[in-house]
């Protein structure tokens, strides 16, 4: 299976909090609840079209938790694209305190992760999915365990939050294979890891550029 990061962010890189106003405060952050204003139709659509070419589902344990806590709950799943592959499709959690998980069908993975990670790509099927899950995802590129990226930037600085990236970290390079824009201004970006960036030194002779 192909992984796939699904990330919606702020044009400051803010992740935190993007669902409603108490879904993370962690940090002292109090503008949770983002997102809401911003997601329009045309985001809705092509998040829907994501989850529904999921086979598996790969969380960290606080997005687990409240994906848990909220698609999890959808009492007719069958009504709405998201609720209905998340309750519907394996899932995995990276998790070393998780031991009883309450949604159906998720299996812990709390030993060596990315061997089990891995594991599950070198399966046959479609996309192995990871949404949110900010400071997993990191570790997921730290490892070279990410094949593709859908990056969601919304149209709003937040200000303050936790951030996709780090002040500080590894560097990577990225190709560019699609971008949209939806009518209400969120910009779609989908990137495939490509290795390290290349540097040089920038001249004001630019005649060399193709």
């Amino acid at each position: 299976m192909k992984l796939t990061a699904t990330i919606m962010v702020t044009v400051d890189g803010v992740m935190q909090g993007l669902g409603a106003p108490d879904e993370d405060r962690s940090g002292g952050f109090e503008r949770g609840g983002w997102i809401e204003p911003l997601f329009d139709t045309g985001a809705m659509t092509f998040l829907n079209e994501v989850y529904e070419r999921a086979d598996a589902f790969l969380f960290g344990r606080r997005t687990y938790d409240i994906f848990a806590g909220s698609w999890g709950q959808v009492e007719d799943p069958g009504m709405n694209p998201v609720a209905k592959a998340l309750n519907s499709r394996p899932k995995y959690v990276a998790s070393t305190t998780l031991t009883d998980p309450q949604w159906a069908d998720t299996t812990v993975l709390s030993g060596d992760v990315a061997a089990a990670v891995r594991e599950l790509k070198a399966k046959a099927g479609g996309e192995l999915q990871v949404h949110g899950s900010g400071a997993f995802v990191r570790w997921l590129l730290d490892n070279e365990l990410v094949d593709e990226i859908n990056l969601l930037i919304c149209p709003v600085v937040i200000g303050q939050g936790t951030r996709l990236f780090p002040d500080a970290g590894p560097d990577i390079a990225l190709e560019l294979i699609a971008s949209s824009t939806t009518p209400g201004g969120v910009t779609i970006q989908v990137y495939r890891p490509n290795g390290r960036p290349q540097y040089g030194t920038a001249t004001a002779d630019l005649k060399h550029v193709t």
